[in-house]
């Protein structure tokens, strides 16, 4: 392309984004300003939990497993940990990698090493050994905060990666390590003894995370994501729901803090906003409901399944929900419809609107858009198909045509664009990806989606094929590369199926070079290798339908796999 025609392509795009943010702007509820707001300027998450514990230090930062951390006390325990990972070696750019479930230990860790000018990397605790090793190399990490019932996978695989350090949290009674610490091993509560430390850095554009997610093909990929883009998050979707500081805020997160979308509810949100933080490692309903009542909750995001088991409990009445006046719906399996908030309201209260989060990637930092405001006559659930609201201030969407990559009209698909100060400086060690996906400070979803009249996204799906199982992403190329290692497999394609409880199930069609082997050997060994949520239903066939230019025509497998699933469920 001519640098006229550079130019030119650039100047629809941006006559179009004009048009847009006019018809967004008439769109958001009139509390919602066009302008990010940051409640303590534009400062790093750790200069944040400073300056709520001099403005109120006895205020609950993290609520957790029964123990309630103050930001007073989450400042002296960053600061210490912080102190702690420097006598290790940690210093600016070293990556620490955080195994953990959702605990204050695992906030800890990620702020002490925000601190240092560390990156944080999530590690999601449910890896096998390969997926575990695989992220450790992949990263570099030097250092792994980890907990005693993952020390035996760590251990296995330790050798194979670049850690130097592995530091064991004792999560609850029983937890300690029968065998002991190993070489290079350290116990947390040796590391939080540290003399806490002053200093602290400042650069918000520095890599500051590794947060990973998948394609279609190959491994997963390090988004990387800057301080400046965790802030713009979490500024952007409370100035979208017409919060300030000054507003009590408090999250109750089940969502998995090692997952990007738990990490913006359950650590970006309340830091920022000075607000609380209630986390549980797994859902309960029980538990939600006595923590929502004791904690005076005012926001929460749970699946809508977990929204229906907490209304048909008979101590619902018994709880006091007045607070929570934001809670979200993710339609994994069963989708939100009007009859689900009808029930919500009439068992809960008026005050309470049951409404569907937000649209977002990893790549983004995720909280795009908002639906907050546009409830009106069931607007945001009618409209069909998926109603994802307006973009967050200070963030673009536009749709384009998948071949020219000029915008299509408003109310025409295409692929989804975003532009917003959150979106990845790129993928970390993959500059070909990085290069396909981020065009001009575009980033090229992969999405189908379309603009309305009034400015709104709807997402009509994935063009990618990666496979959602209860709300995990799945990624057919990493099932297919598992099961492509046993030595009777000669080709794999995965494609997915919908399943009435997990809302999508990978089918693995497998063809054989060797005898004695059957489906069901093949399922046990992907579950040997594989997260039990990856491990698929296989398919044994003799040969797969082709293109005539030899490429798989996964349509029609997609059909046969349905049939599979449909006949074990």
């Amino acid at each position: 392309m001519s640098a006229q025609s550079q130019a030119s392509f650039a100047d629809v795009i941006e006559a179009h984004v004009a048009d847009l943010r006019r018809r967004q702007s008439a769109t958001r509820p009139a509390v919602v300003p066009d302008e990010v707001r940051y409640p303590y300027g534009e400062r790093t998450l750790p200069e944040y939990v400073s300056h709520w514990a001099a403005v109120s230090p006895d205020k609950p930062a993290v609520v957790c497993a029964g123990e309630t951390t103050t930001y007073a006390a989450l400042d002296d325990r960053v600061r210490r940990a912080a102190g702690g990972l420097r006598a290790l070696g940690v210093s600016a750019g070293d990556r620490v990698a955080v195994d953990l479930p959702n605990s204050t230990e695992f906030v800890v860790t990620m702020l002490a090493a925000l601190r240092l000018g560390a990156v944080h990397v999530p590690v999601n605790p449910m890896f096998t050994p390969e997926e575990l090793a695989y992220e450790l190399t992949d990263s570099g990490a030097a250092v792994l905060v980890t907990f005693p019932a993952l020390l035996p996978a760590v251990r296995s695989v330790r050798a194979a990666t670049p850690l130097e350090h592995v530091v064991v949290v004792p999560l609850g009674a029983g937890q300690a390590d029968p065998d002991g610490p190993g070489g290079g091993e350290s116990a947390w509560g040796d590391l939080v003894v540290h003399a806490p430390i002053t200093d602290c850095a400042t650069d918000l554009d520095a890599l500051a995370a590794l947060n990973y997610t998948g394609g279609t093909t190959g491994f997963p990929k390090g988004c990387q994501h800057t301080q400046r883009h965790m802030l713009y998050t979490a500024a952007a979707a409370a100035t979208s729901i017409g919060l300030g500081a000054e507003d009590e805020f408090s999250a109750l997160c089940y969502l998995p803090i090692f997952w990007i979308a738990g990490e913006d509810l359950g650590i970006l949100l309340p830091v920022v906003l000075g607000g609380t933080s209630v986390l549980m490692a797994r859902w309960d309903a029980g538990t939600a409901l006595r923590l929502l009542a004791e904690h005076r909750v005012r926001t929460m995001c749970g699946t809508v399944e977990n929204y229906l088991e907490i209304l048909d409990r008979d101590d619902l009445a018994d709880h006091d929900l007045s607070a929570l006046i934001d809670p979200n719906a993710v339609s994994f399996v069963r989708k939100m419809d009007p009859e689900v908030r009808r029930r919500w309201r009439d068992r809960v209260g008026s005050h309470s609107l049951l409404r569907e989060a937000s649209y977002g990637l990893t790549e983004t930092n995720t909280l795009d858009t908002s639906p907050w405001g546009l409830a009106e006559g069931d607007r945001d659930l009618l409209e069909e198909p998926v109603f994802c609201g307006v973009p967050v201030p200070g963030t673009d969407i536009v749709v384009v045509d998948w071949e020219t990559g000029l915008p299509v009209s408003v109310g025409e698909s295409g692929e989804i664009l975003v532009r917003s100060p959150a979106v990845t400086t790129g993928y970390w060690n993959n500059p070909e990806a990085t290069a396909e996906q981020l065009v001009d400070g575009w980033l090229h979803t992969g999405d189908n989606g379309r603009l309305d009249e009034a400015g709104c996204l709807h997402y009509l799906g994935r063009r990618k094929e990666m496979i959602k199982v209860k709300g995990m992403s799945v990624f057919p190329a990493e099932i297919e590369m598992a099961l492509g290692r046993h030595p009777a497999v000669g080709s794999v394609a995965v494609v997915p199926a919908a399943h009435p409880d997990k809302g999508e199930q990978p089918v693995a069609f497998v063809t054989l070079v060797g005898r004695g082997v059957d489906a069901a050997t093949l399922e046990a060994y992907a579950a040997e290798h594989l997260s039990r949520y990856k491990v698929p239903v296989v398919v044994v066939v003799d040969d797969f339908p082709m293109t005539t230019t030899g490429k798989i025509r996964k349509v029609e497998l997609e059909q046969l796999a349905q049939e599979a699933v449909d006949a074990r469920t």
